[in-house]
């Protein structure tokens, strides 16, 4: 995810897919919650665990994560 809109219509979509199976997130967070209220950027450096996790089935925890 890496979107200026993911709090705000997007939301929604994004949660139905955080919902539907055979589908990972790479864990995200807000980049910058004071000019970009609305806005999400993944965690780019966790792609590798994320994919290793994913090949097992699984979601690496936690998805949402604090700002840098």
């Amino acid at each position: 995810i890496s979107t200026n809109d993911a709090l705000g219509a997007n939301f929604k979509n994004i949660g139905m897919l955080m919902n539907t199976k055979n589908v990972y997130f790479v864990p995200f967070g807000q980049d910058n919650c004071k000019s970009k209220p609305n806005s999400l950027v993944a965690k780019m450096e966790l792609l590798p665990e994320t994919i290793e996790y994913a090949l097992n089935g699984k979601q690496i925890q936690p998805v949402i994560q604090n700002p840098d």
